[in-house]
């Protein structure tokens, strides 16, 4: 978790933003908080994606898939505005160590939690809910 800097945003549609978790190719995840005290992650679109068409289009497929995603080892999407200048899609904040530091810090996860895990993960990420991978981050 970083401090904001000068450019990020303090506020993305009703959440007040906090920090910043982190970063890929499609833009920057936010720690938020809703008016009611609700934690969230934050993910906006960067701007030059933003103005893309089709990008705009595959983004709000990735948030109605993601929508219909749930599970125990998924994060709920909580908000979303795909059409929104930015773009930006909420979820339910999970705390927890990024799995590359988790790695380093603890090493390559055992088979047996790998065994329970990596069906849960691949019914998340089925061919029919997968984000277009030109998205994801």
């Amino acid at each position: 978790m970083e401090e904001l800097g000068a450019a990020d945003p303090r506020q993305v549609g009703r959440y007040r933003i906090l920090a910043r978790l982190g970063a890929g190719g499609m833009g920057r995840v936010y720690l938020g908080r809703s008016t009611s005290g609700r934690m969230v992650a934050v993910k906006v679109v960067r701007d030059e994606l933003a103005e893309d068409p089709d990008f705009r289009r595959r983004f709000a497929r990735e948030v109605e898939a993601a929508r219909r995603v749930t599970g125990f080892f998924t994060a709920a999407v909580v908000d979303a505005d795909p059409d929104g200048s930015p773009a930006w899609l909420a979820t339910a904040y999970v705390p927890g160590m990024p799995l590359d530091a988790a790695v380093r810090a603890h090493g390559a996860w055992p088979r047996r939690p790998l065994l329970v895990l990596g069906p849960a993960w691949s019914r998340r990420w089925r061919p029919s809910t997968a984000p277009d991978s030109s998205t994801a981050t």
